[in-house]
């Protein structure tokens, strides 16, 4: 009905009806800044801009998903409704009821598993499974029940993605998206790495209005020691989780670079790829650059050669910054076992297999231990996994993940693809594989701390699913004009 009102055919009907959307949004505004403040009321406005674009168009709810997730991940809601609600929730729970909602009223007229679909159903089916399980030695607190459902619609994001995604169009339009953010989140970390300390801890200041760690204390250190050099953090709280995150997003930039057709000028990408290394460098962890060199590895090893200059590009530019020593000292002593944080990590792989050898097949849950000895939490995805949901939801997790790099592959041996799909299709394998490799030493992509990440990581491989489906149709396409001209 606005609609119509705003694009009627009377020119004078026309502006009368965007004047009095106006004048309706200014006094909006006005009120909100009334009772508010600036700040919240700016916060209002987007959150009603953001709410109408998802209304109208699922996509636009992935982009926002995408933007939340880089920038602003752990910021709440002004308000409490028994928890207090993060914008992410608030996105990620609105772009899955309209899709819902569309599916329900046949305004999608199809429901797309894809080969990855499957096991993922299966997964988060036993998902449920270990929860109802766990709750009988431990009842779940709002927090845990509100976190475990922050996890199972992140999953969903992959069925969301997968749909939406019906165009070349929709995943460079994504893609590029993806690639803008993360270099954006990159920016925001050397910011605050390199201003003076007090005025990074203002800035964080003013984030805590918003659910942020504040003051001093939100900074992070080598082995918490303000003696050490200082760990990026940019907006994602932790530098382990900042790291994963330049991974994802430098995964899907590598293959750009050396891309016959990039989504963006090569310049502009040489420059959001050093930028992206800067940042995942100064976080200062050693999971996240073995995961960095093993994406670019692969998709150097498989595909693009050329990215083995830029990769060496990139570690000149690294050598050349002024905390190269303490890192290159930090990574090498992480290799030896003779830090404080690799001597702590390698007694929770010990107690985590401790957990999992008394629970082997359904895990303890996500409600916590029921022994007092034990504890749930390790720095590895795979064996949190497999603390919570025992070695069937283990076997469930890495399956699901090979079907996908299966899918993947199949499809890129399978034929000859466009050159701008194939270098997406590549991007979001390796980004996928440089997590895999990182979540060896880190839990973030199945915490349910951090749901942004698992949000990101099944996001993409729903995006990387879909784009070997249009791939398949690309060739397909060829294949059918090129039979029809030799006819």
């Amino acid at each position: 009905m606005i609609e119509r009102h705003l694009a009627h055919p009377n020119t004078y009907h026309a502006w009368a009806a965007r004047g009095v959307l106006v004048l309706l949004l200014v006094l909006l505004a006005g009120v909100l800044i009334a009772v508010a403040g600036p700040l919240l009321a700016l916060v209002g406005v987007f959150a009603l801009l953001v709410t109408y674009a998802l209304l109208r168009d699922v996509r636009a709810g992935l982009i926002a998903v995408i933007a939340v997730a880089y920038l602003l991940p752990f910021a709440t809601f002004p308000f409490d409704v028994g928890v207090t609600p993060t914008f992410l929730n608030g996105v990620v729970a609105a772009v899955f009821f309209v899709y819902v909602v569309r599916l329900a009223t046949r305004r999608e007229l199809r429901f797309d598993l894809g080969t990855v679909g499957i096991p993922l159903g299966i997964f988060l089916l036993w998902m449920f499974v270990a929860f109802a399980l766990g709750i009988v030695h431990s009842r779940p607190t709002p927090t845990i029940l509100r976190h475990f459902l922050e996890l199972v619609l992140a999953l969903t994001m992959f069925y969301v993605a997968l749909n939406t995604v019906k165009q070349p169009s929709d995943l460079v339009l994504l893609t590029r998206v993806i690639i803008l953010a993360g270099t954006l989140s990159a920016v925001i970390a050397i910011l605050f790495y390199i201003l003076p300390v007090a005025t990074t801890v203002r800035i964080l200041n003013v984030l805590a209005r918003f659910g942020y760690p504040g003051g001093f204390g939100a900074l992070r250190w080598i082995e918490d020691n303000p003696n050490n050099p200082m760990r990026a953090i940019g907006t994602a709280v932790d530098p382990n989780v900042l790291g994963g995150m330049m991974i994802l997003v430098g995964g899907v930039t590598g293959p750009q670079l050396a891309s016959s057709r990039p989504v963006f000028p090569r310049v502009w990408l040489v420059v959001m790829y050093i930028l992206q290394l800067v940042a995942l460098f100064l976080t200062f962890s050693r999971g996240a650059m073995l995961g960095f060199m093993a994406a670019l590895g692969v998709l150097a090893l498989v595909k693009y050669p050329r990215l083995l200059l830029f990769m060496t590009l990139g570690g000149i530019v690294l050598l050349l910054l002024p905390w190269s020593h303490a890192y290159i000292q930090h990574f090498i002593e992480g290799i030896q076992g003779k830090d404080l944080a690799t001597k702590m990590r390698f007694g929770e792989y010990k107690d985590a297999f401790r957990l999992i050898r008394r629970y082997p097949w359904t895990g303890v849950g996500f409600t916590g231990s029921p022994d007092i000895d034990l504890y749930v939490g390790v720095s590895s995805v795979y064996l949190l996994v497999a603390e919570e949901m025992g070695l069937i939801g283990l076997g469930l997790y890495v399956l699901t993940l090979l079907v996908f790099l299966f899918t993947l592959w199949r499809t890129w041996r399978g034929g000859a693809i466009d050159p701008m799909l194939e270098s997406i299709l590549l991007g979001y394998g390796g980004a996928l594989v440089g997590v895999m490799v990182s979540g060896i030493f880190d839990h973030y992509l199945f915490n349910m701390v951090y749901p942004h990440m698992a949000t990101l990581f099944w996001l993409f491989i729903g995006l990387g699913v879909a784009t070997t489906r249009l791939s398949a149709r690309s060739v397909s396409d060829g294949s059918q004009r090129k039979g029809e001209d030799a006819r």
